[in-house]
C-alpha cells in the first residue's frame, strides 16, 4: 500500500496527515502514481523526477503514470494543427480575390467621378463641333486645327469616336489610369488595410498581380467609356454610314465599328505601361495622394521630352511616343509597324517597372 493510499478521508491530523501532506502540499494525492496534483493548475508532478509538469499543460496520459504528456509536439502535430500548411493557391480563391478588388475599386467616387469626365470629353467636343458648323462651315476652322479625324465629323458621326480618343491619349486617360495605379498599393497602406490584405492567405506576389489585372481592367472600361459616349453622341448629332479610310478608300459602317472597337483596344493597350510605372511607384510609398501625384508627374514630364527635338534619339524609348499610331488602323490597307512598336514598348515597360514592383513589395516591411 502506498503512503498516499494510507491516508485516511476523515482529514484527522496526527502523523499520518503530516505525510500526505509533504507528499501533496495543498493537493490530494494521486493514487497508483505516487504523484500529487498541482493546485490550480491542472497538472501534476512527474513521478521520479520531483519536477511538477508545465502549469496549464493538458496532454495525453502518459502511460503507466498516469499524468499528462508533456512533450512538445513535434512537426507532424504542428502540421496537423495548421489546416492552411502546405496548402496550395486555390484559383477560385483568387478570381474572388480580383472581383472584390474590382467592386472595391469600381464603387469608389473618385472612380466614378474620373469615367464622368472622360464621358463628358466627347460631349463637349460633339456639341462644340456642332455649334460652329452650325451655319456650314466646316469644323476646326478649315485649317487642320484639332484632334485627328475632326474634320470629317460632320460627314460621319462614327469619327468622333476617334476623335475623342486621339483628344483623351494624351491626357486624360492616362492620368485616370496613373490615379488608379498610384493608389493601388499606397492608397491601402494608407488606409490601414494592406496588413489585413496579407493574412487572409493573399500573398504578395498574387495580390500584386490583382492589383495591376484590376488597373488594366480600369483601362480597358475607360476606353471604353470613352468610345462609347463618343459613338452616342455622334449618332446623335451627325450622319451615320460609310466613311472614308485615311488612304482615301470607303468602307461600310459595320466595317467602320469594327475597327473604331480595335482602336479603342489598341488605345487601351498603350496605357499598359503608364499602368505598370504608377504601380511601382505605388510601392515606394504609404501615401495614395503622394503616388499619385508623382505618377502624373512623370506622365507629363515624358511628354514634354518626347516634343523636344533634340532629344530625338531617346524619343523612341518614351513609352507616349508611338501612342496615336492607333490611327494607322485607318488606312487600307492597314499600316502595322507602329502598332507593333508600340504593343512592344508597352511590353517592355510593364516587364522592367512590373518586376521593380515585384522586387519592391516582395521585399517591403509592411508596418500598416
Amino acid at each position: 500500500m502506498s503512503r498516499a493510499e494510507s491516508v485516511p478521508e476523515t482529514g484527522r491530523t496526527g502523523e499520518g496527515a503530516d505525510v500526505a501532506t509533504d507528499t501533496a502540499p495543498g493537493g490530494p494525492a494521486i493514487p497508483g502514481t505516487g504523484a500529487s496534483a498541482i493546485p490550480g493548475t491542472g497538472a501534476s508532478a512527474i513521478p521520479g523526477t520531483g519536477a511538477p509538469a508545465t502549469p496549464g499543460t493538458v496532454g495525453p496520459a502518459i502511460p503507466g503514470t498516469g499524468g499528462p504528456d508533456t512533450t512538445p509536439p513535434g512537426p507532424a502535430a504542428s502540421a496537423a494543427r495548421s489546416p492552411r500548411s502546405g496548402r496550395k493557391p486555390n484559383p477560385l480563391w483568387t478570381l474572388g480575390l480580383f472581383r472584390s478588388e474590382l467592386v472595391t475599386t469600381f464603387r469608389r467616387w473618385r472612380t466614378i467621378a474620373l469615367l464622368g469626365v472622360l464621358a463628358a470629353v466627347p460631349i463637349l467636343i460633339g456639341v462644340a463641333i456642332r455649334i460652329e458648323t452650325s451655319d456650314g462651315s466646316s469644323a476646326g476652322g478649315g485649317g487642320g486645327e484639332g484632334p485627328a479625324f475632326i474634320a470629317q465629323i460632320t460627314n460621319n458621326g462614327l469619327f468622333l469616336v476617334f476623335t475623342a480618343l486621339a483628344a483623351t491619349l494624351p491626357f486624360f486617360l492616362p492620368m485616370a489610369v496613373g490615379v488608379i495605379a498610384g493608389d493601388a498599393i499606397a492608397g491601402e497602406a494608407n488606409a490601414g488595410t494592406l496588413r489585413y490584405l496579407l493574412v487572409a492567405p493573399a500573398g504578395r506576389t498574387r495580390l500584386l498581380l490583382t492589383k495591376y489585372a484590376t488597373t488594366m481592367t480600369f483601362c480597358l472600361v475607360a476606353t471604353l467609356v470613352v468610345a462609347v459616349s463618343a459613338l452616342t453622341v455622334g449618332a446623335l448629332l451627325f450622319p451615320l454610314g460609310e466613311l472614308t479610310t485615311i488612304s482615301g478608300t470607303r468602307i461600310g459602317f459595320t466595317e467602320g465599328l469594327g475597327r473604331a472597337l480595335l482602336i479603342a483596344l489598341a488605345v487601351a493597350a498603350s496605357l499598359i505601361g503608364v499602368a505598370a510605372l504608377g504601380l511601382f511607384v505605388s510601392t515606394l510609398t504609404n501615401s495614395g495622394i503622394a503616388a499619385m501625384a508623382t505618377t502624373v508627374g512623370l506622365l507629363i514630364t515624358v511628354q514634354i521630352l518626347d516634343q523636344i527635338p533634340q532629344l530625338h534619339a531617346l524619343q523612341p524609348y518614351f513609352f507616349s511616343h508611338y501612342w496615336l499610331s492607333f490611327a494607322d488602323l485607318m488606312r487600307d490597307p492597314v499600316y502595322w509597324d507602329d502598332l507593333t512598336r508600340n504593343l512592344g514598348l508597352q511590353a517592355l515597360y510593364a516587364a522592367v517597372f512590373g518586376s521593380a514592383a515585384w522586387a519592391r513589395f516582395t521585399a517591403k516591411d509592411i508596418t500598416a
